[in-house]
């Protein structure tokens, strides 16, 4: 009994232990429950498919048109799945259909085939040209393919094969999923898939065989079909008919007998020998290699049966003119050399060179040349300081810059020159073509003048000639147009970027001769600079502006000087019997005349010579009568700068005329300047001061129009002024006067009566002075001397920057007017693209060079293009001019060949293309053959049977023949399912992709 008692407390003891520590039990327990990584792996597998619903019976879709897995939408999405530590992709490719309407049938038939074994069996899309691989070995439209990573080895053995196809297979019958599924085996290059189809009571299974070399016994239809006999092992007698589709490829790579349409360079021209100026004006185009590597003919045979023809080790019924389908497509060549492509991209890298002109013609060139710019500048210091001790013909920077010009020739040897001597007179006079003539003033006006009208001239016949506005280039007929033609054009052929920083240098020197000697620049529109163009063609207008400002005041002068001289002839001096005033009879001299002016001074800066005063054009049009009440008492005072009476109008305070001033031009601007402008307006703040200063600096103009306002209306109240400047602020009504009578009284406006008004002091600080008395709003020698040091600092990288929307202005334009000779629609429209592209990218100062590097490779794609349809137009015989059904057959078929993967042939071997590719193959094999060409090709073609003579074709690089039947699988009892065996036969590879399909109904 105490030995009971003893049992029974220790067991009371270990059931307290046990309640005390819970988990001593639970370490103890072994779960038999937990997942393994397969299990894990196919429940994710059926997860991913129940994301993608694809899960149970799938939607009917409509069957697939011929030709839709070529030209219809192929879809995919792919997810990452793990099986241990290994990873996969796992993907779903499908053709976008519309679904089939329901119509109640089809849900009572609950055993019908999956779709892709329907699609085993469906002849409408065999050898498709451009497919996933298993399209083309199945014709499958919808299926999942599970890869292994980037990064992981391939799934090589057995074991692990077996294991990934058992995890398919199992993760397909617990979802239920009809689509086909696929796992990659072997090497990844191999393309070798096994997989599964299960449908109710279905299975097919997808088996692959990849060898290196074709089996001799398996390399003709006979061999295969016995394979494809053996395999669905059907016992019925007689077999089931076979469907055969036989597709074999002839490949064409010697080109040699039809000449490139590539017109070879011109040497000379390209070497300095006679350099027109068309020659500079055009940019090169072409391909210096053939675009078209291959082409590729494909003979088909879509419906046969075993018995119809024969094709064995001995003889074989399979002769490709005799091939019921032709079907071709061209391979072309990887980024093959083209002229403007190249020409365009060496150009864009110099945009990265950040040489000086002076580091890369040399330090020896550069120490001249910096002791010259040191005279230079010193000019300029002096000619903008408030008084001349100097007189300015010595200060004239034409000689020093002329002597610069023979020192740099002096001690540059010629051989040490990056440009040729011949080559450079000859871009310089296509630049200034008015240099081969008398150089004039009147000369070269009126050449500028022709120039800009025939260019309008151009403009408007021309529908692209507005692009420089969308580009912010130039226009196509300009001195800068045709500066970045030569720019590109010598840096590609004539010594890169020291004879592009050589071209530079001469370009300023004859820019600046033009300037010193009154000669206006060739090729630019007259006028203010054309905001809409590129900083650099503004420059130039705005020195052309300078030139014909300078111009303009010197022919004043002289008129003015002729004139004066005529009156001393005949009245001794006098003037209607007095003394002529010195304002009228005399030059006006630098003391004089800033004596007279410097009350009006205007805020713009300017040099105390006597160029500072404005002259206009001529005293013809102007209207100098002395005031009647001033002649009257005999004051010096006369009315001077009058145009014509404006509107009938009379000044307030007289009766006389209101006459419109002759005034002097508001000063042009190029838009980095007006950029500067505004940012010192807008660094004055909006303090009293600051907004009472920044009027001052923009009422310059409205000064020097109220001096020669009052100088041709004497007598005038600002009244005056304003009904004629701004008639807006002269605000009139009709009154009764103290008589009864109705009359029109007139006051300022509101805004002008406000305190402080800048109208108001402007117009008591303005003096009578007429415009050709003022200091100049724009003094053209000032602005002339700026442009030309712009322009002498521009490194070559900072040229290019400026010149680039010009070069792909003319890119542009080369690609339209070749493409308009070719007519080919993709390029037409990327044409079209690249323009609105290009305008966004060049619109801003600083470009974005990735994109235009971008934008540059497409210019040169659609150039690659082009030249692929030369070479195709060539190669097919199609003349300009020749016109008839097969010449408008095969244009249609050259541009097919360019648009399309594949191109079906009309009439196979014996239409017009046809015809063309067989002369094509013939010429080929007898020059591979070294026979002699023979004219009547289809009378040497090689007979049926074999023999010695050289056949038309050579041996087919690639053959391709699909074998297909419905019989009852695994026995003579079971549903006749479609059975399907693709093989492809090459000369280093050997593959079967196979698809048995079986009734799992009792097995």
């Amino acid at each position: 009994m105490q030995e009971v008692d003893e049992e029974e407390e220790q067991q009371q003891n270990i059931d307290m232990a046990a309640d005390s520590d819970p988990e001593s039990e639970v370490f103890e327990i072994t779960d038999f429950t937990t997942a393994s990584d397969w299990e894990r792996f196919v429940s994710r597998v059926e997860e991913v498919l129940n994301d993608w619903k694809l899960i149970g019976n799938s939607s009917r879709h409509l069957a697939p048109e011929k030709g839709e897995y070529t030209s219809g939408t192929w879809e995919e999405k792919s997810q990452d799945i793990n099986f241990a530590d290994f990873k996969f992709y796992i993907t779903h490719y499908f053709l976008k259909q519309e679904c089939e309407k329901d119509n109640g049938k089809d849900k009572l038939e609950e055993d019908t085939f999956p779709l892709a074994m329907q699609d085993l069996l469906c002849m409408n899309n065999d050898f498709p040209p451009r497919a996933h691989c298993l399209v083309r070995w199945y014709g499958i439209r919808e299926f999942v393919v599970i890869n292994p990573g980037t990064n992981c080895e391939a799934i090589i053995s057995e074991s692990k094969c077996n294991l990934l196809l058992s995890s398919i297979s199992i993760s397909l019958a617990n979802s239920g999923c009809q689509v086909p599924m696929f796992v990659q085996i072997q090497q990844k290059w191999r393309r070798v898939y096994a997989g599964e189809c299960q449908g109710p009571g279905v299975r097919t299974d997808f088996e692959m065989v990849h060898l290196r070399k074709v089996p001799s016994q398996y390399n003709h239809l006979s061999g295969l079909l016995d394979i494809f006999k053996s395999k669905i092992g059907c016992t019925l007698s007689p077999l089931p008919p076979i469907n055969i589709a036989i597709r074999f490829t002839y490949i064409l790579q010697d080109w040699q007998q039809y000449s490139w349409p590539q017109q070879p360079p011109d040497f000379d021209t390209l070497l300095g020998g006679e350099v027109g100026g068309v020659e500079f004006g055009k940019l090169p185009f072409g391909a210096c290699e053939e675009p078209i590597s291959e082409l590729h003919l494909a003979t088909t045979w879509p419906h046969l049966t075993e018995g119809i023809v024969v094709d064995n080790d001995v003889y074989s019924d399979l002769d490709p003119l005799q091939a019921p389908h032709w079907s071709v497509r061209v391979r072309t060549a990887e980024n093959p050399q083209c002229l403007l492509g190249d020409v365009l991209t060496e150009f864009f890298r110099l945009c990265c060179r950040k040489e000086s002109t002076e580091e890369i013609l040399g330090r020896g060139l550069a120490e001249e040349e910096v002791k010259e710019n040191s005279d230079i500048s010193s000019a300029l210091s002096k000619l903008t300081e408030p008084a001349a001790t100097v007189p300015i013909s010595k200060l004239s920077v034409s000689n020093m810059v002329h002597s610069a010009r023979k020192h740099i020739r002096r001690h540059r040897r010629i051989d040490e020159s990056p440009l040729n001597a011949d080559v450079l007179s000859s871009i310089l006079l296509y630049l200034f073509p008015d240099a081969a003539v008398e150089k004039s003033s009147e000369n070269s006006k009126s050449k500028a003048a022709q120039s800009n009208n025939c260019g309008k001239a151009e403009q408007n016949k021309n529908s692209y000639d507005n692009l420089f506005l969308q580009l912010k280039s130039a226009p196509s007929d300009s001195l800068t147009y045709r500066l970045a033609l030569c720019a590109c054009l010598v840096n590609y052929n004539h010594g890169g970027l020291r004879a592009v920083a050589h071209l530079w240098q001469e370009f300023v020197l004859e820019l600046r001769y033009r300037w010193e000697n009154h000669y206006l620049i060739y090729g630019l529109a007259g006028g203010p600079p054309d905001l809409r163009c590129c900083l650099l063609h503004q420059k130039l207008q705005m020195l052309n502006c300078c030139i014909e400002r300078k111009c303009a005041r010197d022919e004043a002068r002289k008129v003015l000087e002729g004139s004066k001289e005529r009156e001393r002839k005949v009245s001794g001096g006098c003037q209607n019997g007095r003394p002529v005033p010195q304002s009228a009879a005399s030059p006006i001299t630098a003391s004089t005349s800033t004596r007279e002016v410097s009350p009006g001074k205007s805020w713009d800066s300017w040099s105390d010579s006597e160029d500072e005063f404005f002259e206009c054009l001529s005293d013809q049009g102007e209207i100098e009568t002395p005031h009647p009440e001033v002649e009257k008492h005999g004051s010096k005072s006369k009315a001077e700068g009058r145009l014509h009476p404006y509107n009938n109008m009379t000044l307030l305070n007289s009766t006389e005329p209101l006459y419109v001033p002759v005034t002097q031009e508001p000063a042009p601007m190029t838009e980095d300047l007006l950029e500067e402008q505004s940012e010192v307006l807008a660094k004055l703040g909006t303090s009293a001061e600051g907004t009472h200063l920044r009027a001052r600096m923009q009422s310059a103009c409205l000064l020097s129009d109220m001096e020669s306002f009052k100088a041709a209306n004497p007598g005038c109240v600002l009244e005056d002024f304003v009904r004629w400047y701004s008639p807006r602020d002269y605000v009139e009504e009709e009154v009764i006067d103290k008589k009864g009578n109705t009359v029109v009284k007139g006051e300022l406006s509101a805004r002008m009566k406000i305190p402080g008004n800048m109208w108001v002091e402007t117009w008591e600080t303005a003096r009578v002075t007429p415009a050709r008395r003022q200091r100049r709003l724009f003094d053209d020698t000032k602005e002339a001397e700026k442009v030309l040091h712009y322009l002498a600092v521009q490194k070559p990288a900072d040229l290019t920057c400026h010149l680039l929307p010009c070069v792909l202005h003319a890119a542009i334009l080369k690609l339209n007017e070749e493409e308009s000779a070719e007519d080919i629609p993709s390029v037409k429209k990327n044409i079209q693209q690249s323009t609105c592209q290009a305008s966004k990218l060049l619109h801003p100062l600083n470009h974005d060079y990735k994109k235009l590097e971008d934008f540059i490779n497409q210019l040169m794609a659609m150039e690659t293009v082009i030249t692929r349809a030369r070479s195709l137009k060539a190669k097919f015989a199609i003349c300009e001019g020749a016109k008839g059904e097969d010449t408008e057959e095969l244009e249609k078929f050259v541009s097919s060949l360019l648009e399309e993967p594949e191109v079906v042939v009309i009439g196979a071997g014996q239409g017009p293309a046809g015809s063309i590719i067989h002369r094509l193959f013939v010429n080929a094999q007898r020059a591979a053959h070294l026979a002699p060409l023979d004219e009547d090709f289809g009378l040497d073609r090689k007979p049926t049977g074999g023999s010695n003579k050289i056949s038309d074709f050579p041996s087919p690089a690639g053959r391709e023949i699909l074998l297909r039947t419905c019989v009852p699988r695994p026995a003579p009892y079971s549903k006749a399912l479609p059975q399907r065996l693709f093989c492809v036969l090459m000369n280093e590879e050997f593959r079967l992709a196979g698809a048995f399909s079986s009734d799992t109904s009792f097995f």
